[in-house]
């Protein structure tokens, strides 16, 4: 390591927050890494991310980034100032990351040997993270820029699984230029897929997480409100319908000899939701069954396919694979996190326990594979 010269452990910058929809979710996970991290190890700089983007110094305070009476925390209410700002140079031979405030002298914070990024969504999980690091050749936690955006856009995600092969369910893509064109004519499309798959319907943003935007459809009468709803949150829109089955999580951890999967978790019915809403994964607690009651050839199946899809995507460091299993016995995968939610909570963090690495244990060989592994083409 570069900077081991200038200090005897390895300096962890942990970025959280950000501009997207996610914004509380990140910062709830941010608290649960830094209670977790070895400070014996690694030194700590945590980074929040505002929502309007100003990179702010926080309190290394993981007490205050919890939900609390069902509220939600923020970078805001974490930031030392609201209005100094921290800046990580573009310059691959630098990583000294510096503080300033207005009318103040910019302040030297040392150097970063690895980025921990905890960010979920727009901004921080789709690839234009991982390209500012990449270009400050700083190393960090997670796929690169092109698995983090193709993990990130739901549509292109689907298209690179069924390149490869893998079965994913039936969807339809609205795109900003076909809605703003002719809204008459993309509200056909799905009523024609509708037709052809019937009804009910999943309304979504293409290229948002947390199941923020997503909305279930009955029928035509709450078709355009769910679009309404989904282009809040992004001007693409994913919908799909309605895959009768099971949901099942699989995670997948990169280890030297390559990726391998953990034992698979089961999302029971939520009956207080009409499915695994936002709500009912972060304020209501939903919990999942670790493992899943699976015979052992479905087990060994969706691990195969999670893995699959980790390489389809030329993913590294970490996924979180999800999929129904129908009726009909065969799995469809729905989706990959390239960033799975670490809160207390979160299915990605408790198959590894299940499977026999510990949460500290987890992150510190994140952070050991980041070490390794070169900016740049790889």
């Amino acid at each position: 390591m570069s900077s081991e010269t200038s200090h005897h452990k390895p300096r962890v910058a942990v970025v959280f927050g950000g501009r997207s929809s996610e914004h509380a979710i990140s910062v709830l996970t941010a608290g649960a890494v830094l209670r977790a991290i070895d400070r014996e190890k690694y030194d700590v700089l945590p980074i929040g991310i505002t929502t309007d983007g100003r990179w702010a110094l926080t309190a290394d305070d993981p007490e205050r980034m919890a939900i609390a009476d069902r509220q939600l925390p923020t970078v805001a209410a974490l930031a030392e100032s609201t209005e100094g700002a921290v800046v990580l140079p573009v310059d691959p031979t630098n990583r000294e990351v510096v503080y300033s405030e207005p009318g103040s002298v910019p302040k030297a914070l040392g150097e970063v040997d690895v980025v921990f990024p905890v960010l979920h969504g727009p901004y921080g999980e789709d690839g234009t993270l991982q390209g500012l690091l990449e270009l400050s050749g700083v190393p960090y936690v997670g796929s690169g820029v092109l698995s983090s955006a193709v993990g990130q856009d739901k549509d292109y995600m689907k298209r690179v699984f069924t390149s490869f092969g893998l079965p994913v369910g039936p969807y339809e893509v609205i795109r900003p230029r076909e809605w703003e064109k002719d809204p008459a004519a993309a509200r056909r499309k799905i009523v024609e897929f509708a037709a052809e798959h019937g009804w009910p319907l999943f309304v979504k943003p293409a290229r948002a997480g947390s199941s923020m935007g997503i909305t279930k459809v009955d029928d035509l009468g709450g078709l355009d409100e769910a679009i309404e709803e989904a282009r809040r949150h992004d001007p693409k829109i994913l919908v799909e319908s309605l895959l009768r089955g099971r949901e099942i999580e699989c995670g997948v951890l990169e280890f030297e000899d390559g990726p391998r999967a953990s034992v698979p978790a089961e999302i029971p019915p939520v009956t207080a939701h009409d499915f695994y809403d936002f709500e009912a994964k972060y304020i209501d607690s939903a919990d999942g069954i670790v493992p899943a009651p699976l015979t052992a050839e479905q087990t060994a199946k969706v691990q195969e396919l999670a893995v699959a899809a980790f390489d389809a995507a030329s993913c590294e460091g970490l996924v979180r694979a999800d999929f129904f299993l129908q009726d009909n016995g065969e799995f469809v995968i729905n989706e990959i996190n390239t960033l799975p939610g670490f809160t207390p909570i979160s299915m990605y963090p408790r198959m590894w326990q299940e499977s026999g690495v510990s949460y500290p244990e987890l992150i510190d060989r994140l952070l050991q594979a980041a070490l390794h592994r070169s900016t740049g083409l790889r």
